[in-house]
């Protein structure tokens, strides 16, 4: 889930402190604050930027004075004006849903009890088979 005490937008800000905390410049858009380094999602389809819902990147730069930031995604580098951050969000964890047709080295699955509504068995499936090395 996203929501929650253990939802992947709480447990993004905790992992986003502790893995890039120092990062510098901030930029703080539609409620989510971006540095260099964070790992986001594409969470709609661009065309015109041609990237896609679910893709995966690295924030490389951010432009304060021009109001930009580039993400490398897929050997690539696009360019989001700060209007347009509503379409990433922080990716260092995301739900089972958006892992679908995904691969990973190492998944970790956080399962708590006010969850319960999507606790079942073929999205637990879903979870389990995305990593490829590691599964915690």
């Amino acid at each position: 889930m996203n929501r929650g005490g253990m939802g992947s937008n709480i447990l993004n800000i905790a992992l986003q402190q502790k893995l890039n905390g120092f990062s510098e410049p901030k930029i703080t858009r539609f409620g989510v604050t971006y540095a260099p380094g964070d790992k986001i999602i594409q969470l709609v389809n661009n065309y015109d930027k041609e990237v896609f819902n679910g893709d995966i990147g690295f924030i490389s730069q951010i432009d304060l004075e021009n109001s930009y930031i580039k993400v490398s995604l897929d050997n690539k580098t696009v360019e989001y004006d700060f209007n347009e951050l509503d379409e990433i969000n922080l990716a260092y964890t995301i739900s089972i849903h958006k892992s679908q047709g995904s691969e990973f080295p190492i998944v970790v699955i956080a399962l708590a009890t006010q969850h319960y509504k999507l606790l079942a068995r073929n999205l637990l499936y879903t979870g389990v088979t995305r990593g490829k090395n590691w599964l915690y």
